[in-house]
C-alpha cells in the first residue's frame, strides 16, 4: 500500500487545481534505475492505468503503482517538505537500506 500524508494531499490537491487537471487524473509512483544511490523515484500526474497497475486511495487521492515499482515502494508514504532543502513531494519509504542527502534516489 501506498499512503498519503495530510500535507501531501493538500499539496497534490493544489497542484492538481493550478495545472487544471481533469477528475480522471491521479498520482502515478514508480521506480527507475539510476541517481547515487541506484533507484530513482519517478512521480507524475496520468490519466491512463496501465495493465498489472495497482490503485490505492487514501485520502482521497488516487495513486497508481506498476507492479515492479511496488516492490520496492510497498509501505511507503507520500509526504510533502517545505523545508530548507526544498519543497516538494518526499518518500518516507521504510525499503530503503540507504538514500542519498538529497532524498531523491535510495538502495534496497
Amino acid at each position: 500500500m501506498i499512503t498519503v500524508s495530510p500535507a501531501a494531499k493538500e499539496y497534490i490537491t493544489n497542484l492538481m487545481a493550478d495545472q487544471q487537471a481533469g477528475p480522471s487524473t491521479f498520482v502515478r509512483v514508480g521506480v527507475k534505475s539510476g541517481g547515487c544511490s541506484g533507484l530513482e523515484y519517478k512521480l507524475d500526474f496520468d490519466t491512463v492505468e496501465k495493465e498489472g497497475d495497482q490503485v490505492f486511495e487514501d485520502k482521497g487521492v488516487k495513486v497508481v503503482v506498476d507492479m515492479k515499482s511496488l516492490l520496492y515502494l510497498y509501505g511507503t508514504e507520500l509526504d510533502y517538505s517545505g523545508g530548507l532543502n526544498g519543497k516538494g513531494l518526499t518518500f518516507n519509504n521504510p525499503n530503503a537500506s540507504r538514500t542519498c542527502s538529497c532524498g531523491e534516489s535510495f538502495a534496497v
